[in-house]
């Protein structure tokens, strides 16, 4: 059996406001998120089965689609649909990384190999280790009181965890987060992602008065730029608070360095831009090995990225802290059952492949030109 021919599809679909119980305009260093394009890749092999994959278009919707019509698809189609790792090896450009663009390939073939076989995900990658994965819940960089209440309401729809943005202003960052510690009195952890957006300066101002106010973040992610070893190390050595890379990750090797220097405590990864699952295991194993703690990040996943994910988390014992998430605060989702959210968790799909079905209808309503 083999892969006959591969769908890119474009679509965009809304994030629900904050005061509909949602997180939008969900605001960064670098903007504010209140809708969502992604592109969907429908795989269709010889036999008629299907498999779906799902990444995030960079830093277009019309370029991701030239380069998938023009060179990854073309290298899929034709491949029996168990040659993953040779797919994943067929590319090589000097001046383009197309990671991003092979994990969504890579994605749907696992889906339609699921199906071919009539097995889940996660009995292909060596069999689940729990029927549910712990989240994060996530919120933009709001007022001291508004983020006061999210937390709250985080608490209490069963959250151990609250990833808050920052880069801003550090001054305001610091007390976003001592709000927000006060109004839950201590019973919820905080990721900080800056996104990149402090200097190393305002990294330890930030870190020294959160721990001098008797807060201890889970982890700071990302807080200063891409490939600052020497900086990381030097900023590891003078906080208690763990630090974390993210968007390091997406770069080759750049964690491997890290992890040399004994530069961080945690990584913050992501199968799409890594390359695929095949590539993420493979960066769960160095770190692994290094002892560090990982989480898997959210690029905003429609329901079948955010499938994906929680079968290659629940396979991988190394990935060992929660699940970031915006999942439940779309205005509306793509998949006829939606994923399940609950208590702070969400269960692995147990059907064939991913376990999830695209809605069609629903496909057709938010498919844009």
């Amino acid at each position: 059996m083999e892969v006959a021919s591969i769908e890119a599809i474009p679509v965009e679909v809304g994030v629900r406001p904050l005061d509909d119980g949602g997180i939008a305009p969900y605001r960064g260093k670098h903007g504010a998120v209140e809708n969502v394009e992604r592109v969907l890749l429908r795989l269709e092999t010889t036999t008629g089965i299907e498999g779906w994959g799902e990444i995030r278009p960079s830093p277009s919707v019309d370029s991701a689609l030239a380069v998938l019509k023009s060179d990854i698809i073309p290298e899929a189609v034709g491949r029996p649909l168990w040659a993953i790792e040779a797919f994943r090896n067929a590319f090589h450009y000097e001046y383009l990384d197309v990671n991003g663009y092979v994990a969504g390939v890579e994605m749907a073939m696992w889906d339609a190999l699921g199906h071919e076989l009539g097995v889940p995900l996660h009995q292909l990658l060596g069999g689940r280790i729990d029927e549910a994965v712990p989240i994060a819940a996530t919120l933009g960089i709001l007022s001291p009181e508004r983020s006061r209440e999210f937390a709250r309401r985080a608490l209490e729809a069963g959250y151990d965890v609250l990833k808050v943005k920052a880069g801003r202003n550090w001054k305001q960052d610091v007390d976003r987060v001592l709000a927000m510690d006060n109004e839950v009195d201590g019973d919820l952890e905080f990721r900080v992602d800056p996104n990149q957006g402090w200097t190393f300066e305002d990294a330890v101002r930030v870190g020294a008065w959160l721990e001098d106010a008797g807060v201890y973040l889970q982890y700071f992610e990302q807080p200063i730029r891409v490939d600052s070893i020497g900086t990381y190390r030097s900023l590891r050595s003078r906080l208690h608070t763990p630090i974390g890379i993210n968007e390091d990750t997406y770069h080759r090797r750049n964690l491997t360095q890290l992890l040399h220097a004994d530069a961080i405590d945690v990584a913050v990864v992501d199968l799409v831009p890594a390359g695929g699952i095949l590539a993420l295991k493979a960066q769960a194993a160095v770190a692994d090995e290094y002892g560090i703690s990982l989480a898997h990040h959210d690029g905003f996943d429609l329901g079948v990225k955010k499938a994906a994910v929680l079968h290659s988390v629940a396979t991988t014992p190394a990935i060992n802290l929660a699940v970031d998430t915006v999942y439940p605060h779309w205005e509306e989702y793509l998949l006829k059952a939606p994923l399940t959210v609950s208590e702070g968790t969400m269960v692995v799909p147990d059907g064939p492949g991913l376990g999830v079905s695209v809605d069609p209808a629903q496909l057709d309503r938010l498919r844009i030109d």
